[in-house]
């Protein structure tokens, strides 16, 4: 073999695990901080700092039980499966909803003065009510149940969307109109292939953050009597002061939250393929 040659081989022979480092690196940087607190949860426990929250092993316990049974055998055991899908269904239906209503709505206004005029200003007064402020008139609206939890994951989601629309909007280059019209591009075309192009970042940033407050807000939509869902779950642990219960629900919670936001991730970065600041 020549030295060229081995000379190759040994600069070639790390690149995949260069590869492999890089992949797993963000991972490993990621569980940094989780490591950490739950280091601290166990002290503080084990130390005696409180005897009302559950060690992160007996949280872990009880998890387990929440999902597949066999250890506590109480009225939560083998029942993560049901309240999930009870919650996913609330909060997937309001941000599905929230979004068909927010982004044509956002275009309209971004684009149009006269209904920005009509409309913005009672839906910045609107704005800033909380959502838990909407509580008791959802459930006179909708009774008790799934509908005021619906309704209200859907008030939630709704204005981040319908912001960032506008925002994405309204802040399109206006260079970019120019260089549209010297290629031909004029009219109604321009906001097709102009302006819903250029304000898809910040419209996936409304969804993100809709979606995020959606699964924030399914814990006080399902305050409104239903027996099923994680706000449920969570209701019920605070009413039996059990901690365990409370805290399962909390990471479930956090868990399907983030996952969710992968998915809208991944299809931002595919949509968003020619614009390579946007890589979530």
């Amino acid at each position: 073999m020549s030295d060229v040659t081995l000379t190759r081989a040994v600069v070639t022979r790390p690149v995949p695990a260069l590869r492999l480092w890089r992949r797993v690196r963000p991972v490993l940087l990621s569980l940094i901080v989780p490591l950490l607190l739950l280091l601290g949860w166990h002290w503080a426990v084990a130390a005696g700092m409180t005897r009302l929250i559950p060690s992160p092993a007996e949280v872990a316990e009880y998890m387990v039980d929440f999902a597949v049974g066999g250890i506590w055998d109480d009225a939560f055991s083998a029942t993560l499966h049901i309240h999930l899908l009870a919650s996913a269904s609330r909060v997937y239906g309001g941000f599905v909803l929230a979004a068909l209503v927010a982004i044509p709505l956002g275009l309209l206004i971004g684009r149009n003065a006269f209904v920005r005029q009509l409309l913005d200003p009672f839906l910045q007064l609107m704005r800033p009510i909380p959502v838990t402020a909407w509580l008791p008139l959802s459930m006179i609206l909708f009774g008790l149940g799934a509908r005021s939890a619906f309704f209200l994951v859907f008030l939630g989601a709704f204005y981040p969307i319908l912001l960032n629309t506008i925002f994405g909007v309204k802040n399109v280059e206006p260079r970019l109109f120019e260089a549209a019209s010297m290629l031909g591009c004029r009219g109604n075309a321009q906001f097709f292939r102009v302006v819903l192009p250029a304000a898809l970042p910040s419209i996936f940033t409304g969804l993100r953050l809709g979606l995020g407050l959606a699964w924030f807000v399914i814990v006080v939509g399902e305050m409104t009597g239903v027996p099923q869902g994680l706000g449920a779950v969570i209701m019920d642990g605070r009413t039996l002061s059990r901690t365990e219960l409370v805290i399962c629900g909390m990471i479930v919670i956090g868990i399907a939250g983030f996952l969710s936001d992968r998915v809208v991730v991944l299809l931002m970065n595919r949509l968003l393929r020619w614009s390579p600041s946007h890589h979530g």
